[in-house]
């Protein structure tokens, strides 16, 4: 690459990261490309899609934060407190950092190594519950479907509350945690979705096709 492309490369790194972090994933890519003070042809020449800057901007950065919500967890005696610790962190990001809170949903599946990164972290979710549920605290019928659900409801509501109420996402959160333990469980009145079910139902929250 020349130096020129290289340094419209790094511009718009730059004010792709930026405007990830301010708007989330869906930022228009004209928007970033003006940012950056090139074209929006240079953009396209130097990533060609908006998977692929993710890919680039954004996926090692998730990867750090979610490996280590994940890590935190796993290492805390407590099954419970690593299942409370690992939801409240998440929710936390997607409170504070709408690109995680994308990424957390899960909305490019064309971006290669974020859905690696979305697996993985499926994957390190899944061991958390169930390591709460073998502890006796985490109700039995919770699934890792429940949990993107919850996720994806908690995204959607501090975003629309960031301004006016930006902490109130954890009062909710308190709530759903509470009903979550396992002396709080009663029978559920429909049973919990399917993972086909779950992706038809995050399309259609987060706009992704």
């Amino acid at each position: 690459m020349r130096a020129d492309a290289q340094r419209n490369a790094e511009k718009l790194r730059s004010a792709a990261a930026e405007l990830f972090h301010e708007r989330g994933l869906q930022v228009s890519l004209k928007e970033i490309a003006r940012r950056a003070g090139v074209s929006h042809g240079t953009l396209y020449n130097l990533f060609g899609t908006r998977e692929a800057l993710i890919d680039e901007v954004v996926t090692g950065l998730a990867a750090a934060r979610l490996d280590e919500a994940a890590e935190q967890a796993l290492a805390r005696d407590d099954a419970w407190d690593g299942f409370v610790y690992y939801v409240e962190r998440l929710c936390e990001l997607q409170a504070t950092d709408p690109a995680i809170g994308d990424v957390v949903a899960g909305r490019y599946p064309g971006a290669a190594r974020l859905m690696t990164l979305c697996e993985r972290s499926r994957a390190s979710a899944e061991s958390i519950v169930e390591r709460a549920q073998r502890s006796g605290a985490l109700r039995a019928d919770f699934t890792g479907e429940d949990l993107l659900f919850v996720l994806g409801t908690n995204a959607l509501l501090s975003r629309a509350a960031a301004e006016v109420a930006p902490d109130a996402w954890r009062r909710g959160l308190a709530f759903v945690l509470d009903g979550l333990r396992t002396k709080a469980a009663h029978p559920l009145p429909t049973g919990p979705l399917t993972s086909q079910e779950l992706y038809e139902v995050m399309g259609k929250l987060t706009g992704t096709p």
